[in-house]
């Protein structure tokens, strides 16, 4: 007993690391430390331009264009008035809303269907489809904007956002087809086998196994395909004049005034034009919760 009272009174003595294993612990927390100090560096370059846009709406045109940087400033919400009240501008709006919306909402309903098809039924040139999907997002826009242009012009729908969408289309049904293909591999086709042994057929399989599974991928997916057709500038630019141009067009004309360009309308028309897919996103995600809770 005396024994083992004296074991456990017996002071631990620390054992003391190699000098090689604090050296490369200290190695490893400098390398994080300097990982992270190079993530906040990356984030802060790009969420600048984003501050300064915002704070630039903000100002009066004399203090945008000050030789020295204001950051003390009185605010104004005279260019958000200005671009609010400009007739171009809310057609613009109007033009955008209505011309991606459809484009993106009749992507999501012909694609995700057609990339569960891809990823889970065997066909003959299989491999070929999915690559001729993504082939045409290696195609740039300007290979492309010209031979629409001819073809909108002699079918007399040039200006039109019934033109704007069949072009927007071809890109949302890709991006979407070419994301969700993997996310719909992701699925374990153990739970799908599952499904249907106990009686679900392959519509209730897809709709209630396959998407559930696979909605936070493809949520991303519809998203990014929104954020692409809505800041698209190239194909809008070329393919309307007035009566279909799209909000980024308009914005775009504000810098063509030579010496009298209205920055703080700029930059406030850049402000609303970076909100829509911000509103998107959380409506659709919380859209998406709804439904799986429902589920």
């Amino acid at each position: 007993m005396a024994r083992v009272i004296a074991q456990i009174n017996t002071p631990v003595v620390p054992v003391a690391l190699p000098t090689g294993v604090r050296g490369g612990r200290a190695m490893r927390q400098a390398l994080k430390m300097l990982s992270w100090l190079g993530l906040a560096l990356l984030v802060a370059v790009a969420l600048f331009p984003v501050l300064w846009a915002v704070l630039s709406s903000l100002k009066e045109l004399m203090d945008i264009v000050s030789p020295t940087p204001r950051f003390i400033f009185r605010p104004t919400l005279d260019n958000y008035r200005q671009v609010l009240q400009t007739p171009e501008v809310l057609s613009g709006l109007y033009n955008s809303i209505l011309v991606v919306g459809v484009a993106v909402g009749l992507g999501a309903v012909l694609g995700i269907p057609a990339a569960y098809a891809i990823a889970r039924y065997p066909f003959r040139r299989r491999d070929d489809i999915q690559f001729f999907v993504l082939s045409l997002r290696f195609l740039p826009p300007v290979a492309v904007a010209i031979p629409l242009m001819a073809i909108w012009i002699d079918l007399g729908v040039y200006d039109t956002r019934f033109s704007l969408i069949v072009t927007y289309l071809l890109t949302t049904l890709s991006t979407i087809i070419w994301l969700s293909i993997p996310a719909f591999q992701r699925v374990p086709r153990e739970v799908e086998e599952a499904a249907t042994i106990d009686g679900y057929g392959p519509y209730a399989v897809f709709w209630r196994i396959a998407l559930p599974i696979a909605s936070k991928t493809l949520l991303g997916g519809v998203v990014f395909s929104f954020v692409l057709v809505w800041n698209e500038l190239m194909m809008a630019l070329t393919l309307t004049s007035q009566q279909a141009a799209t909000l980024p067009v308009i914005a775009a004309t504000f810098t063509s005034m030579g010496q009298e360009v209205p920055w703080g309308v700029v930059n406030a028309s850049t402000v609303l034009l970076a909100l829509p897919p911000l509103v998107f996103l959380g409506l659709l995600s919380q859209l998406l919760n709804s439904m799986l809770k429902h589920r």
